[in-house]
């Protein structure tokens, strides 16, 4: 009976394995392609997602919606044309001699781009001009490799 349940573990495994090579691959083809904001296939992208803390959760305090979209008018997409997504989000954090949690509406905002240090400048130009703006104390950034086809 061991046995049995250990060659269906095995099976199932490797067929697992399978079926996730071929979801990775670009099976359906690329839909929009030709220019170099939108390859049909490319290697050497990341996927950065920045976040910015709006002001405190239920409260009418910090960046209203206009005020938002403004700064996203004047440094993000400046920086990024090619297109980008944003998010409404939650957020909490805790200081370490705080309490409670601070909770906050947040804004995400993806981007996916050829990983070069000019395009990692513009992150950081876009975060230094949040914190300018706002007086926080930081924006987080978190960037992984990324596989794109448009």
């Amino acid at each position: 009976m061991k046995l049995l349940a250990g060659l269906f573990l095995v099976t199932s495994l490797l067929a697992s394995a399978g079926c996730a090579t071929s979801m990775g691959s670009n099976a359906g083809g690329a839909t929009l392609s030709g220019d170099a904001a939108h390859p049909g296939s490319a290697r050497g992208w990341v996927r950065t997602e920045l976040y910015f803390g709006l002001g405190r959760a239920g409260g009418q305090d910090g960046v209203d919606e206009a005020a938002w979209q403004a700064f996203l008018d004047k440094e993000v997409t400046p920086r990024f044309p090619s297109g980008l997504t944003v998010i409404d989000a939650y957020g909490q954090w805790q200081g370490v001699n705080q309490p409670q949690p601070e909770r906050l509406r947040s804004k995400l905002v993806v981007l996916l781009y050829a990983d070069a240090p000019a395009q990692r400048a513009a992150v950081d130009a876009i975060r230094a001009a949040w914190k300018a703006k706002t007086g926080d104390q930081s924006v987080l950034r978190v960037t992984q490799p990324a596989d794109v086809s448009f």
